[in-house]
């Protein structure tokens, strides 16, 4: 398993268009979250309208596949987005931790 970043960097006028797809974006993560392979996801709240969601999955190319069928993605609310593995080695979570000492 790895965790996985998917960055999204939202359009000038995301806040005034998410409403229509917010219902339906919600509704496309909650197979992941169900699986768990979704840990968590939010908005970034300074500088430019971004969003970050962390996955563990055993591939980037299931995250790249989220992100593909995301109705935000499908109708223009991503201006662009990044799926990257995120190697955690420090915290409870932390898939590949540092013994201490």
């Amino acid at each position: 398993m790895k965790h996985v970043l998917l960055t999204y960097e939202y359009v000038d006028d995301y806040l005034e268009q998410r409403g229509q797809y917010r219902q339906a974006h919600l509704a496309h993560c909650e197979p992941f979250l169900a699986s768990g392979q979704l840990v968590l996801g939010g908005a970034i709240t300074e500088g430019p309208m971004q969003g970050v969601i962390v996955f563990k999955v055993t591939d980037v190319a299931e995250v790249e596949a989220f992100a593909g069928a995301d109705p935000y993605v499908i109708n223009g609310l991503v201006r662009q987005w990044q799926a990257r593995e995120w190697f955690t080695v420090v915290g409870e979570l932390a898939l590949h931790p540092i013994p201490p000492g």
